[in-house]
């Protein structure tokens, strides 16, 4: 059963999602957020505070997860170093 999860984004990323530009988010893994799920992104203002909501939201059906703590790719060392990059397209 799919659930809806709200988040709160940056003035900058909601833009791009809106405008179509970006179509990902990369949160720490503490929301369970599975394919079918839908999340709410709320537009926050953090240059006027941060846990400012504007009011605006974008609904977004989750098509793909990837977890990373299960991918065993890389070293500590190199992720450490190096840190992810996520990839849309």
């Amino acid at each position: 059963m799919s659930k809806e999860i709200k988040l709160d984004v940056d003035k900058d990323s909601f833009k791009k999602v809106l405008d179509g530009e970006k179509d990902f988010e990369v949160r720490l893994d503490h929301y369970n957020i599975k394919k079918g799920d839908v999340v709410i992104l709320r537009e926050e203002d953090r240059e006027k505070e941060v846990g400012f909501l504007t009011g605006r939201e974008i609904k977004k059906k989750v098509n793909c997860v990837v977890k990373t703590k299960d991918l065993n790719y890389w070293s500590e060392k190199e992720i450490n170093k190096k840190g992810f990059l996520v990839v849309g397209f």
